[in-house]
């Protein structure tokens, strides 16, 4: 059992890692935290790197909170905001037209539960990279597997990513950036974007 933090359009390097496993597991009963790729991802803007946020928030006000209880907090027109800039970072890419209209589901569907968004991120992405939609989801928490790749939700933590380089949108002007969301791969190479995850190497430690 692969196991995995199901994160907002998560970064290269989880995909690379979900895309050679025969069967994934989705940590659902983890503690929400910070700082994480739980509920952001990062593009490159025009100016470098972007930090897309889903702003959340806790029925509860006391105790432990757990990330499959955490709400989208809606008030905040993030949606929109979030499409307008993967517009804007990427229209011009070879292949934001041909995802456009999927992504743009995501954007016009109303979420309560941020474990929900995420989900069918991931469901987008796996469909984009034709690999399997399949995942199971744990029922309570696992701190026994074998293939625990929980830490690369852990936005702050330096895990290294050594990847092939690809043409990203603003290299030219701050050079290349690795392991950003899975959308910059998927914009910029499309159906070619599985060949590079499987080229990716990770060091966890």
């Amino acid at each position: 059992m692969a196991l995995f933090i199901p994160t907002y359009f998560a970064p290269i390097a989880q995909y690379s890692k979900i895309s050679q496993c025969d069967s994934v597991t989705f940590e659902f009963e983890d503690n929400f935290q910070k700082q994480t790729y739980r509920n952001r991802c990062y593009i490159y803007g025009a100016n470098g790197k972007l930090s897309l946020n889903i702003p959340v928030k806790h029925k509860q006000s006391e105790g432990r909170k757990k990330t499959k209880d955490a709400m989208v907090e809606n008030e905040f027109p993030w949606q929109q905001q979030h499409f307008k800039s993967l517009q804007s970072a990427y229209h011009t890419s070879p292949f934001f037209e041909f995802y456009e209209d999927d992504i743009h589901k995501i954007f016009s569907k109303k979420y309560s539960f941020l474990h929900d968004v995420v989900v069918d991120t991931h469901l987008f992405v796996a469909d984009a990279l034709q690999i399997s939609e399949s995942y199971s989801k744990t029922t309570c928490y696992d701190d026994t597997a074998e293939e625990d790749f929980r830490s690369l939700a852990i936005a702050k933590k330096g895990i290294k990513v050594e990847m092939d380089t690809y043409i990203q949108m603003f290299d030219d002007k701050h050079g290349f950036i690795p392991n950003l969301s899975i959308l910059d791969l998927l914009f910029m190479e499309g159906p070619n974007a599985i060949s590079f995850l499987e080229k990716i190497s990770l060091n966890l430690r």
